[in-house]
């Protein structure tokens, strides 16, 4: 049964409630000026807990701080190269601005105004804030978010303040696609032509190319089994699944057997396919513009336009949709988790269907109907 007692202070008379909590243990809320406020607050609560809406104030009493650490020790079955752009998000952007604040306390407005902070940057600020990328600002935001809807869905807040932001959008960086002559003079001018070419006309990410050994190659069948990724975190190579945990097999054009077969030669089944010194792992290629590696070295002998590995990829998906393949098939080959992501990545490279649908429906139409669509 709910009470409402009276008490004196210093400061007058005030009011405290008390009352069950949904799991029977007994509470109480102290410092109401007005019997009439302690009434209102206590026929809130009975509604919340008629509700299932109640929050118990033990519960709300911590902060971003005290819940951050927890979050992001249930991250760890994620695999390094994701955990560790989590870790880095929470340390350097979310734990110093949110980590003393009071669940209760988070405003939506003040989020908002935190993430174009970070978006448009703060020349006031000592030291000034420098803008950040839009996938820095959306993975930060990303984590306090996840950190509240945990809070709420542990009852410890009724609603997460920071649902509904607007955050900056991503810009597509424009696909470069390079020709089979641009191919072929790239690999002709790399110490790891063989590489390229696998890249090139197979379609494999930088680290499942580089994490393919000897036993993955079936040079009858001329598949490559992709099951392992090879990524680099924190200086260290870390083994994994590709980046949609799902294995397939890649077909590899029967000009490349020959080179394929060679590299397999008189090695052994667990060795790496592309080494890197020492018989390790190949790491990432350099590709900015204050350090040359012999990717870049390439580049420029080739006289190419200046990509990526990952652009390699993309070049293998343009050669693909010219020699017939549709979203399904390239999808399978890429390792992409649906179609849908298929087309929003390569949507151009099938603007040419645009055309053939077109065409088909002419064909289909017969020239009486035509005559009488245009008279």
């Amino acid at each position: 049964m709910a009470t409402i007692e009276s008490y004196d202070t210093k400061a007058g008379r005030r009011y405290m409630v008390r009352y069950r909590k949904p799991d029977r243990t007994q509470t109480s809320k102290r410092g109401f000026k007005t019997k009439r406020d302690a009434n209102l607050f206590l026929a809130s609560v009975e509604v919340d807990k008629a509700t299932g809406t109640y929050i118990d104030p033990a519960m709300s009493n911590v902060t971003v701080g005290e819940l951050g650490p927890s979050w992001l020790e249930r991250k760890q079955g994620l695999k390094p190269s994701s955990y560790r752009p989590l870790e880095i998000a929470w340390r350097v952007h979310v734990e110093p601005v949110w980590g003393k604040f009071p669940i209760t306390n988070i405003l939506h407005t003040e989020v908002q105004a935190w993430v174009t902070r970070l978006s448009v940057g703060d020349a006031k600020a000592r030291p000034p804030v420098k803008p950040k990328s839009a996938p820095t600002v959306v993975r930060a935001y990303g984590v306090l978010a996840a950190i509240l809807d945990d809070a709420v869905r542990d009852r410890r807040l009724p609603a997460n303040p920071a649902r509904g932001v607007d955050l900056p959008r991503r810009t597509k960086k424009p696909h470069v696609y390079l020709s089979h002559d641009d191919v072929a003079r790239f690999a002709d001018n790399s110490r790891h032509p063989l590489l390229v070419r696998v890249l090139a006309y197979c379609g494999l990410r930088w680290g499942e190319a580089v994490a393919l050994r000897v036993q993955d190659v079936d040079l009858d069948k001329r598949r490559l089994k992709i099951e392992r990724n090879a990524v680099r975190v924190d200086g260290k190579i870390h083994i994994g699944t590709p980046k949609t945990h799902e294995l397939r097999t890649v077909a590899f054009p029967l000009f490349l057997l020959p080179a394929l077969k060679a590299a397999c030669l008189d090695r052994h089944r667990e060795d790496v396919l592309f080494p890197g010194p020492n018989g390790s792992y190949m790491r990432p290629p350099h590709t900015g513009k204050n350090r040359v590696s012999w990717f870049d070295a390439a580049v420029a002998a080739a006289d190419i336009p200046r990509v990526t590995p990952h652009d390699l990829r993309h070049t293998f998906a343009s050669f693909a949709v010219s020699a017939g393949a549709n979203v399904k098939v390239l999808q399978k080959m890429l390792g992409h988790a649906s179609a849908a992501m298929t087309l929003d990545v390569y949507a151009e490279l099938f603007d040419d269907d645009l055309n053939s649908v077109a065409d088909a429906l002419d064909n289909a139409v017969s020239p009486e109907n035509v005559l009488k669509l245009c008279s």
